[in-house]
């Protein structure tokens, strides 16, 4: 008789956080640039603003009441967005040292621009 393993979910830690400034680096969306709204870190997925919209034909609930179309931003997963700066207008990966208080911050790579 053979054992069947459980998945589980492990919340892995993201490089990115809810607030931040990405750039898509991949799919559909390849180059657009936007705010994180929501992040979901146990599928390890982010939701950007204006990115990945998909429309849904909502049927009218009432009597009386049209249908309507609305727009969605859907999750995309975190792998595909990089950290970008403003100030210089690129995408760069991130890494993590401390100041001289001894706070640990994110800085990006290629600027050296610190986030947090």
């Amino acid at each position: 008789m053979a054992l069947k393993k459980k998945k589980s979910l492990v919340a892995l830690k993201m490089h990115v956080k809810q607030g931040d400034t990405v750039q898509v680096i991949s799919g559909n969306d390849k180059g657009k640039v936007g705010e994180i709204v929501r992040t979901f870190p146990k599928l390890s997925k982010v939701i950007v603003k204006g990115v990945n919209i998909k429309t849904k034909h909502v049927k009218p609930q009432q009597e009386g009441e049209s249908g309507r179309i609305e727009t969605y931003e859907f999750p995309i997963h975190s792998s595909n967005v990089m950290l970008y700066s403003e100030k210089q207008k690129v995408a760069s990966r991130v890494c993590y040292t401390f100041t001289e208080d001894g706070r640990k911050v994110r800085k990006l790579i290629k600027t050296g621009e610190i986030i947090d």
